[in-house]
């Protein structure tokens, strides 16, 4: 009776076990990176009034290196072929404001490798060069709709338009990137929330102190160092309510946002899903009245904090200097190791993000 059972078992393992293969297949081919394991780079202009820079971080077989690029060691491939297995799908990254695409470059390449494109847009009138946009009263409407044009740039272009999967679309930000992003998720703006949070308050001087800042060039050398303070002021002013939502935006990942401006009724009223991680030593944006202002209000967000971390803990490690009104963004505060830190940021996000395609 044994033997015979054992036979049976044998048999129909033998006509079940392809099914089942096939699925553990799937899953493993889903859960594991692309084949390519490394980074390429390229740039995109998208044209417009005021055109916009964006790097391209994007899968490929081609073994990157480090590249100096100006304050930044990206390990890419410039110009590299693009894998041709599948995009996972498409993240946009915003950096700061007075930032750089090239910014968050680590957390871009750990992507790119995993097998998503991913673009990072240089602000107009918010980088390192120009931050003419600060004083120019459409700061918090104009920041995400740079973010929306890129969107519709990719998604139109020959090349990677037919390659971005649909409904696999993210956006992660840091600081006023943090801000851009939850607008985008839907997240409304109320410019006047600004000043009376500064009024109201003596311990959120970063913050605050931002919104003296003159709209002038500053240093906009070729060898002078991106300066990236970390949120907008409090004087830029976009009327009564700003609303700019992107429903092609599918995941949201927020990084020490500016966040005291948007209102708890739209904070509640996103529906897609938001990781919020915030910096326990952040001196520019307090995360009591940005970032856990966000984890009070959004309906199952996924909010933590970074021990020991600064503001600029989400940034990829300058080698240079980085002075900037908030101060220098290449500094780290005592203790605290941003290069080991970012493997683990890298992972969180990487896994966020994946969650949400399954």
């Amino acid at each position: 009776m044994i033997l015979i059972l054992l036979l049976a078992l044998r048999t129909t393992w033998r006509f079940a076990r392809a099914p089942l293969l096939a699925a553990l297949v799937a899953l493993l081919a889903w859960a594991a990176p692309a084949s390519a394991q490394y980074a390429g780079l390229r740039t995109l202009v998208v044209p417009g009034a005021e055109p916009v820079t964006v790097a391209l971080y994007y899968p490929t077989p081609a073994v990157a290196r480090t590249q100096p690029m100006g304050p930044w060691r990206p390990v890419v491939t410039p110009g590299a072929p693009v894998a041709a297995a599948p995009l996972k799908g498409l993240i946009l990254i915003s950096h700061g404001t007075g930032g750089h695409e090239l910014g968050h470059h680590n957390l871009a390449t750990r992507l790119a490798a995993d097998g998503y494109l991913v673009a990072a847009p240089r602000h107009p009138g918010d980088n390192w060069e120009d931050r003419s946009m600060i004083t120019s009263g459409r700061y918090f409407s104009e920041r995400p709709r740079q973010v929306s044009r890129v969107l519709d740039a990719l998604l139109a272009h020959p090349e990677w338009g037919p390659r971005i999967p649909a409904g696999r679309i993210g956006a992660v930000g840091h600081s006023a990137g943090g801000y851009t992003v939850l607008a985008l998720a839907g997240a409304q703006a109320e410019p006047a929330r600004a000043a009376q949070h500064c009024r109201s308050v003596a311990d959120d001087t970063g913050f605050c102190s931002l919104g003296k800042l003159s709209s002038g060039r500053g240093d906009s050398s070729p060898s002078a160092p991106p300066a990236t303070p970390g949120a907008a002021p409090a004087g830029a002013q976009d009327g009564p309510l700003v609303s700019v939502a992107d429903p092609r935006i599918r995941a949201v990942v927020a990084l020490a946002p500016m966040a005291v401006v948007l209102t708890p009724q739209s904070l509640a009223a996103i529906t897609v899903p938001v990781k919020v991680i915030m910096a326990e030593r952040d001196v520019v944006l307090q995360g009591k009245y940005h970032g856990q202002h966000v984890a009070a209000h959004v309906p199952g967000v996924d909010a933590s904090t970074v021990p020991g971390a600064g503001h600029f803990a989400f940034m990829a490690q300058s080698v240079w200097p980085l002075v900037s009104d908030a101060g220098d963004a290449a500094a780290n505060p005592e203790g605290f190791d941003r290069v080991a830190y970012h493997a683990t940021l890298e992972n969180q996000v990487a896994e966020f993000l994946g969650r949400q395609w399954r």
